[in-house]
Formats: C-alpha cells, sequence, structure tokens
C-alpha cells in the first residue's frame, strides 16, 4: 500500500466518529495536495485510475472527489483530454463595491499598479458619455486616472476613471498606486454610496488588448460605471476592461419574479 493510501486510511480512521462519507474525506486530502503545491496551476491532475491505485479507493469514489474540486472551482476538465488545476482566477462581486487590491489579496495573489496618466481637466473637455452621467458645469475641474491593474505581475484590468476633483484635492499619482475607495474613505472622509453600472461582452482589440497582454480578439469585458457620494453627488465616471480568461463575475439571485420595464442601468450599492 502506498504511502498516500495509508496516510488517507489513518484520516479516515481518525474521523470515523464524525461519520464522514469516504468521497468527502478523500476531497479534503486531494485539496490539501493541490493547497499545499503539490500541483502547480495548470498541471494536469491524477486520474480516477491513479487516486484509485494511490488511495485505495473505488473508481466511483474518485470519480466524486473529482467532480466535486471541479464544482469547487479548484479543477477544470477538458474533455478528452483530463483533468487540470485550474489557473486563478478573480471574482467580480456584482452586488456589491469591492477594490481590486482587496480581491487580489483574498485570491492569493501580489496586486500592482502601473499608471499611465494622471492630468487635470474642465467638465467641458469630457467625451460625451461621462458629461452626461457626471451632468457637472462646463468650468468644474476633473482628474482623468489612466492605469492597469496586475495581479502577480500580470496586466488584468485596463481602467480609466474621470473623478470630480473637488472631492479629491491634491491627488497625486503616488496616491494612485492601491484602492481609490480606501483612499477616498480613509483621507478624504467620504461616504460612497454606490454606482450604477453596465457590463458588456467584448473583443479586446487595438490599445486594449496591447495595455493587457492578450491577442486582439481575445474575449474580455467592459465595465462602465458612475459612482456616487451619499446624497446623490456624482464621484466618478469610469470605463473599465477585464480580460475574460482571469476574472469570473459572481452574483447571487433572489426568487424568481416577473420582468419589468427597462429603466436603465441599477445603482450598484456598497
Amino acid at each position: 500500500m502506498s504511502t498516500h493510501s495509508i496516510r488517507f486510511w489513518r484520516f479516515v480512521m481518525s474521523s470515523a466518529l464524525v461519520k464522514t462519507p469516504v468521497y468527502q474525506q478523500l476531497n479534503t486530502l486531494l485539496r490539501e495536495l493541490l493547497r499545499h503545491g503539490a500541483f502547480r496551476p495548470g498541471d494536469q491532475f491524477l486520474t480516477e485510475r491513479q487516486i484509485c491505485e494511490r488511495f485505495a479507493v473505488s473508481r466511483a469514489t474518485a470519480n466524486k472527489a473529482l467532480s466535486n474540486l471541479v464544482s469547487e472551482g479548484m479543477l477544470e476538465f477538458r474533455k478528452g483530454i483530463g483533468t487540470f488545476v485550474r489557473v486563478g482566477v478573480l471574482e467580480y462581486d456584482t452586488r456589491s463595491l469591492v477594490s481590486f487590491t482587496e480581491k487580489a489579496q483574498a485570491a492569493g495573489k501580489q496586486p500592482s499598479t502601473r499608471v499611465r496618466s494622471l492630468r487635470r481637466l474642465a467638465a467641458a473637455a469630457l467625451p460625451l458619455e461621462p458629461a452626461r452621467a457626471l451632468g457637472l458645469e462646463p468650468a468644474e475641474p476633473l482628474y482623468f486616472v489612466d492605469r492597469i491593474r496586475l495581479a502577480d505581475g500580470i496586466p488584468v484590468i485596463l481602467e480609466q476613471r474621470y473623478i470630480v476633483a473637488r472631492w479629491s484635492p491634491g491627488l497625486q499619482e503616488s496616491d494612485l498606486s492601491g484602492s481609490l475607495y480606501a483612499l477616498w474613505s480613509s483621507r478624504y472622509m467620504l461616504e460612497i454610496a454606490g454606482a450604477d453600472e453596465t457590463i458588456r461582452a467584448v473583443a479586446l482589440r487595438g490599445a486594449e488588448a496591447a495595455a493587457l497582454a492578450v491577442r486582439s480578439g481575445s474575449a474580455g469585458f467592459l465595465v462602465i460605471s458612475t459612482g456616487y457620494l451619499a446624497g446623490g453627488s456624482p464621484l466618478w465616471w469610469e470605463q473599465t476592461w477585464y480580460r475574460g480568461d482571469m476574472y469570473e463575475f459572481h452574483n447571487r439571485l433572489g426568487p424568481i419574479s416577473q420582468p419589468r420595464p427597462a429603466t436603465g442601468a441599477l445603482r450598484k450599492t456598497g
């Protein structure tokens, strides 16, 4: 009997009092293999037969354990090839405002930022879409921020944002290396109420594809949003491109309801 098999059955016997099903105990041991680096992201994982041989379990138990790890997002099944360790993806929560920095750290990745541009301009110089969304007087000053967000050195987000300057006086390039949400809350003591947001599936091309280091035509998401302070004053407008191979959009839906007439984007509250 192999070392892995001996360890597994010791684990089973030590867990006997809680009467946990064998496949769940096998799941726990396989998760430990993944978490402790026995397999790297992108590696082919153990087959059903290999699991049966190493851990002395039935084919049905091995299949159920693998299926659970696939459903949990730790593994992915490639038809005709096998099961592979999933390359880590970042979650985009559609229900609340969460900073990229926090999301990357929660996924076990190192966040960083490459600031490409920070400049001031007047509202009169805004493109039509942000001008309509922000509804500012022509002379109102804003900041334009263009930056790339990276996870473990890989560019995953291209962000272009207009910020109403009076709410963030003295903003400098050094302030843009981390979370703007944290900056607004801690330094400027602003209460952010939420954002109106739309999400579109896009093919990344041209400058956007180059910035995110993907081939032209690669799948991506474009998120357009307007952020508001408590009381309703607009704080920012942004368009942000996300790499489709690095992000998943998560939401939890409520009970079934009758559709209502479309009234535009919903406000996303934090």
